[in-house]
């Protein structure tokens, strides 16, 4: 096992990035809908900004950024997964506000908490699990 006190070595998960074309849209779903806190939304070079939003307390923000030239957003498996502590109460929130979510929640049994996906207004698959 290697010493983890050394200088260079990775601290922490700084940000998870989602590629998307309408900032303002996804700022949107993700703040209104979805109800995380926008942490960030600052200009950078070539006209582009730089938005952050994320569960009030987390660490770790989901920044919503315009994809690099000549690549495409939206349509990602994102592999991010939200935690909330009623899956059901989640799902049918989210059902009612028009988000596009799986039809029900999938309970496999066993370690596997309850879950669903669910898809941005781009296309970007997301998944709820319920704490533990």
């Amino acid at each position: 096992m290697s010493d983890t006190t050394t200088t260079g070595t990775v601290r922490k998960v700084a940000n998870v990035i989602i590629p998307v074309r309408d900032q303002d849209r996804a700022l949107e779903f993700y703040c209104g809908t979805l109800g995380l806190d926008k942490r960030a939304d600052q200009p950078f070079g070539g006209g582009y900004r730089w938005i952050e939003v994320a569960p009030a307390g987390a660490e770790t923000p989901i920044a919503l950024c315009p994809p690099p030239e000549g690549t495409d957003a939206g349509g990602r498996e994102t592999g991010i997964a939200l935690s909330t502590a009623d899956i059901d109460a989640c799902h049918a929130r989210l059902k009612a506000a028009g988000a596009d979510v799986d039809a029900e929640v999938s309970r496999m049994g066993g370690p596997v908490p309850p879950m669903f996906w669910f898809r941005d207004p781009e296309g970007n698959t997301l998944m709820f699990v319920e704490e533990a």
